[in-house]
């Protein structure tokens, strides 16, 4: 990823994607320090049970590193978002944590993603597609793996991307 923070702040929505399929080992090799916040934790133990075993472990194994909102001005902008009523938990503190640590957004939902863009324009914000593209130029995983784990993530985990390859974004 060129220029964004090394230091990205992960969503439920991108994690949970990588969770789903047993990959956190593209997100243990990739070059950014990946970050959670106890609200994600909180999310993700709530609502998937089934992936919150591999998520023990990836914390376990420091593939991820959870951190909490504690900061005035985070809490402050983690209020106002809540407040919106349109955004989990989760969602709001990565934005929040996001804006004034000046770490990458790694984040799927859309109305999320533009809701961050207004509170700063400037903000880093990468997808689960970005991701993998990023991954694939690393030669983390090939174009054919990735379009595998896309169509698993199609098939299996009601996530689609609306593009036909990875290769067609290298």
């Amino acid at each position: 990823m060129e220029g964004p923070s090394p230091i990205v702040i992960a969503d439920t929505s991108v994690l949970i994607n990588f969770l789903a399929i047993g990959r956190m080992d593209l997100i243990k090799r990739h070059s950014c320090r990946f970050l959670i916040t106890d609200h994600v934790r909180q999310e993700i133990t709530e609502h998937y049970q089934e992936q919150f075993v591999f998520l023990k472990e990836a914390l376990k194994q420091g593939i991820l590193e959870e951190i909490s909102v504690t900061d005035p001005e985070e809490i402050e902008t983690f209020v106002k978002l809540t407040g919106l009523e349109s955004f989990g938990n989760g969602e709001c503190a990565c934005i929040a944590v996001a804006l004034h640590r000046s770490y990458t957004l790694a984040i799927d939902d859309k109305k999320a993603i533009k809701q961050a863009h207004l509170s700063c324009p400037t903000i880093s914000i990468v997808t689960t597609e970005d991701l993998m593209v990023s991954m694939i130029k690393a030669e983390l995983i090939t174009v054919n793996e990735a379009d595998a784990i896309k169509n698993e993530w199609a098939s299996s985990h009601r996530f689609k991307l609306k593009i036909r390859s990875f290769g067609d974004l290298i």
